[in-house]
């Protein structure tokens, strides 16, 4: 007969059969009647003795399974999910998962120790990481009157950066250990490394408070009464002509603008950093408009056909350029080669003809391109779901943003992509130029003959038929297998 072996809670954790020997869980489960099994009781004895002690932990454990890891010398136990260790802190040199509020972590990587609240992990200490000190460390000092003054060292890494007091005092550096490294008068409050008695207050390494401050006594070493001071509410208002040298002055963080005077009585205003300089004023209702701007290309309005240059009432003298792009309201002739050509209604010889009152152009003769056409093919614009290839099968399409896509073979095919239309209608609409009628680039799969039928095959290509919907006749042989365009007549 087999044995049922349960677990403390009533569970069935297995099922040992007559004479065998069962290994669902880390020890071994004898059966009934078998031979030899003396030896692997006591082996189960000795592994419940040392708490089945290894560097690696048992492969089949089950909850409340202790293990001795021999690897880091601890005990632990297995929760249903992962080994936890049964006292200390869980080390690791990452944020542990599985841990539950109380656990401790000891991050090995930085040396500091964390304790879980059960929504996350909070820093104990030491507040400070590695080999090196990163905090405010409270000490002891002695002044040169051998008063032991308390203070607060804000340091990292090793340096002390700031020294918090609530006094003013002389620090003692003849007193063994008791010189800080940049100090040497601390003052009532916040005083800065290398902010010494001997500078008058003024840090002499980059070392600063970044912040807003509500008051300053002192401004690079200067007394708040020795600057301007604005009225409140009002802009700074200086009683004096305020004058500077030929050199000038700068404005922008990077000196980008320049005010100065060149050749003794050239004024100049440059942008040393940038490529534009903009200038701005406010309209009548009080917005900003930017009406011009200098680039090293030109002049140019702030915006496109918004700003005027002059007015009806407020004209320029004269306008001279080289040539004027844009529209005029009148002209007098057209430049035509090295003539000017004035305007006429009628098939007037050397004149630019333009439509009489009735809206009727004439001309004694029509010279151009019009009377033939460069192209074989008819096409149309349609808007399409991607951008297709040239000689690419199309076909009406169900979405709705769209109107053509790839023709399968089950589809009724409209057309082929055309890069060269010999006449394109709706050319202004978006989409892709579909060939209608004539000849055409087709995208062909397999070989064919010149006058094969091509009837529409997979992924928007043709190929050679019998049946199906006929795209066109080929134009041109070509013994390939793989895909190429083949000049094709559209018989859509």
């Amino acid at each position: 007969m087999a044995y049922i072996i349960n677990k403390t809670d009533g569970s069935q954790i297995a099922v040992v059969e007559y004479g065998t020997v069962n290994q669902t869980t880390d020890l071994k489960l004898v059966g009934k009647n078998y031979a030899g099994y003396g030896e692997i009781q006591n082996e189960n004895f000795v592994h419940l003795l040392e708490n089945f002690s290894s560097a690696n932990a048992p492969s089949r454990a089950i909850s409340g399974q202790l293990w001795f890891d021999s690897g880091t010398s601890k005990l632990k136990f297995y929760d249903g999910t992962k080994f936890r260790t049964t006292g200390g802190a869980e080390v690791s040199a990452s944020q542990p998962s599985g841990l539950t509020e109380g656990d401790f972590w000891w991050d090995n990587a930085n040396n500091q120790l964390y304790a879980n609240t059960g929504a996350g992990f909070v820093l104990i200490g030491p507040q400070s990481q590695g080999a090196t000190t990163t905090s405010f460390v409270t000490d002891s000092v002695t002044d040169i009157a051998n008063v032991q003054r308390t203070v607060i060292k804000g340091t990292i890494n090793d340096e002390i950066v700031v020294v918090l007091s609530a006094a003013d005092f002389t620090i003692d550096s003849t007193v063994p250990n008791n010189a800080i490294t940049g100090f040497d008068v601390i003052h009532q409050g916040m005083t800065l490394k290398n902010t010494t008695n001997a500078q008058q207050g003024v840090t002499s390494t980059a070392h600063r408070f970044w912040g807003t401050a509500t008051n300053a006594e002192k401004l690079g070493g200067r007394a708040a009464s020795e600057y301007v001071v604005s009225v409140p509410g009002a802009v700074t208002s200086f009683a004096e002509v305020v004058r500077f040298a030929d050199a000038g002055y700068t404005v922008g963080d990077s000196n980008d603008l320049s005010v100065k005077i060149e050749n003794g009585n050239q004024a100049v205003i440059s942008n040393d950093v940038g490529t534009v300089i903009r200038f701005k004023v406010d309209n009548s209702s009080a917005q900003s408009t930017e009406p011009v701007q200098f680039k090293a290309e030109g002049i140019f309005p702030g915006a496109n056909t918004t700003f005027n240059i002059g007015s009806s009432s407020l004209k320029f003298s004269d306008v001279w350029a080289t040539t004027f792009n844009g529209t005029a309201t009148s002209a007098n002739a057209m430049v035509v080669g090295s003539n000017n050509r004035t305007a006429s209604t009628s098939a007037t010889n050397d004149t630019v003809a333009v439509r009489d009152s009735n809206g009727d152009l004439f001309a004694n003769n029509f010279q151009g391109i019009a009377s033939s056409a460069k192209y074989a093919d008819l096409a149309e614009k349609y808007t399409t779901d991607d951008q297709y290839p040239v000689g690419t099968i199309m076909t009406i399409g169900a979405d709705e943003g769209s109107e053509a896509t790839w023709c399968p073979m089950t589809d009724m095919p409209i057309g082929v992509i055309s890069s060269k239309p010999a006449y394109l209608m709706n050319a202004e609409a978006d989409g892709q130029a579909v060939a209608l009628k004539g000849r055409v680039p087709v995208r062909v799969m397999g070989p064919v003959n010149k006058g094969d039928k091509l009837y529409v095959g997979a992924n928007g290509t043709a190929q050679k038929a019998d049946e199906g919907d006929l795209i066109g006749i080929a134009l041109e042989s070509n013994d390939r297998h793989e895909e190429k365009l083949v000049e094709t007549f559209l018989k859509v």
